[in-house]
């Protein structure tokens, strides 16, 4: 079932924040060779990028899909859900490139490459690039297009078309997450040794899709719990629960630990039920 709760409450989420932990997440072998700067500040004026990544050595090579065309400096671009890459933010990043050339000492141009990312499939910026700039693009893997004819090295990633296997945090960070993809993560974050890297990512996958892991909660209620109180994420429907538990007096042991989840569980069906009744009526 998908999530079809995707009003103004999915559009005010801060994903990017928890696209900078997804991409920690995806080069986390590497991190003790890449520095990660978010929000990157180019100049005194409010000019910033979403994601600056400095290898450190510069020749590090990276057996990551969308990390090898990485060189010395690399300026990601990402687009949240809601959102879609445009013509006018190619133009955007373009400038910033050289800027960030400009005034930083010891850098050129030949040292930094630009990265866009997505979960739509951009098609007017494709178009855009092959029909007016007569540059070349080319899917060198499943949603990763290589775009030639720039002076700069460019990629497009369409993140929907990503491979689970080897990009499970870009490719799941949506709000239409399937209920199979919802349990892969929750397995794959409970083998994270830092709960707090998991924080953001975490919370706006749960916000942005209720529906779905409301559906997964009772078969990883216990791991679930676990995982976000670690990661100080716990969702505010569920703190609500607990704390109707506490001031009621009861136990925390395993089977009240079940219980209070269920009881979270009916109380998010009923939410979700009203909201899709508001829907209706005004459809």
């Amino acid at each position: 079932m998908k999530n079809k709760l995707h009003g103004s409450k999915t559009s005010q989420l801060a994903w990017h924040p928890a696209f900078m932990q997804a991409i920690q997440l995806e080069l986390s072998d590497y991190g003790d060779s890449l520095e990660f700067k978010y929000e990157y500040q180019l100049a005194a004026e409010p000019l910033r990028i979403d994601l600056l990544i400095i290898k450190k050595p510069e020749r590090l090579i990276i057996e990551k899909n969308f990390a090898r065309l990485f060189r010395a400096v690399n300026l990601l671009e990402y687009k949240s859900p809601e959102d879609y890459l445009s013509v006018k933010d190619f133009f955007k990043v373009c400038s910033y490139v050289n800027l960030y050339a400009a005034i930083t000492p010891e850098t050129d141009l030949s040292d930094i490459t630009i990265t866009f990312i997505g979960n739509r499939h951009p098609g007017k910026l494709l178009k855009y690039l092959k029909g007016t700039r007569g540059y070349a693009i080319k899917e060198t893997s499943p949603g990763i297009y290589s775009v030639s004819g720039d002076y700069i090295p460019i990629q497009i990633i369409e993140s929907k078309k990503l491979s689970e296997n080897e990009n499970l945090w870009l490719k799941s960070l949506t709000n239409d997450l399937e209920i199979r993809n919802a349990g892969v993560i929750l397995e794959a974050g409970k083998r994270q040794v830092d709960k707090t890297a998991m924080a953001a990512y975490l919370d706006v996958l749960l916000r942005a899709n209720p529906e779905i892991f409301m559906e997964v909660l009772t078969m990883y209620a216990p791991t679930l719990e676990e995982m976000l109180t670690e990661a100080g994420v716990l969702p505010e429907w569920a703190a609500r629960s607990e704390a109707r538990g506490e001031a009621r007096g009861e136990a925390r042991g395993k089977a009240e630990e079940r219980a209070i989840w269920q009881g979270v569980v009916a109380d998010k069906d009923a939410e979700i039920t009203r909201l899709r009744a508001q829907l209706e009526k005004k459809n």
